[in-house]
């Protein structure tokens, strides 16, 4: 099944802070797959979206991630 863009970006941004639900959390909610939505955040990880899973805390992000994590809040 095809999703549209709008509604796949929306889904990342749950992914990503200040939200950061897993993806179990996620494919419950919008009835979409885990097996899709981990390929979608494995996608964005490729196009340079942070999108950091549960398992790793904040304190282990690098400075890059946590550099594109806050950015986008000043630029709003």
């Amino acid at each position: 099944m095809r999703y549209p863009a709008e509604r796949k970006e929306a889904i990342l941004k749950k992914m990503a802070p200040p939200m950061s639900l897993t993806i179990p959390e996620l494919a419950e909610q919008e009835g979409i797959t885990a097996t899709t939505l981990y390929n979608w955040r494995k996608q964005a990880r490729s196009r340079g979206q942070v999108l950091p899973s549960r398992s790793t805390k904040p304190d282990q992000w690098t400075s890059q991630e946590k550099f594109q994590i806050v950015l986008p809040r000043f630029i709003e």
